[in-house]
């Protein structure tokens, strides 16, 4: 069996990604490897961002630059040492998820990329394609989609 030294997962922040998240965890720490959590966002801004700020008022800090990106991560972190993943490394990016983590997959010489498979069944992600899809398609390296819809 080939081991893997780095696993890369990607989450949103949703409940199916925080399971392929403890997915991704449960084979790093089987097979004692790092594990890299990233999670991509797109800032708000103009309208977007002020209509927020006045919706949230004081907590209008959650959707400013990277802050709900992090709350998932910190989230994740939690569920994969839960897991038994021993190492675990967090990454909020800027960007478009697939090209995010076809990036991080190449700056973390990741040889196993996690994704659950929410948006494989829909007709928009048959349609338009969903991050799983692309992922799969597009990835240098070994793909596990995890079951988690």
């Amino acid at each position: 069996m080939h081991l893997y030294r780095t696993v890369l997962v990607g989450t949103d922040g949703s409940p199916s990604s925080f399971t392929a998240v403890e997915g991704a965890a449960r084979l790093a720490a089987g097979t004692r490897a790092d594990l890299v959590v990233v999670c991509a966002y797109e800032p708000l801004s103009g309208p977007e961002l002020a209509k927020a700020q006045h919706e949230l008022g004081e907590e209008a800090y959650q959707v400013v630059g990277s802050a709900p990106a992090e709350e998932s991560l910190r989230v994740a972190r939690v569920r994969a040492e839960a897991q038994g993943a021993a190492s675990v490394r967090l990454r909020a990016e800027e960007g478009e998820p697939v090209a995010v983590l076809m990036r991080v997959a190449r700056e973390c010489s990741a040889d196993l990329l996690v994704v659950g498979n929410r948006g494989l069944r829909s007709l928009a992600g048959r349609l338009l394609g969903s991050v799983p899809a692309d992922v799969a398609r597009k990835a240098g390296v070994d793909v596990l989609i995890v079951h988690t819809t």
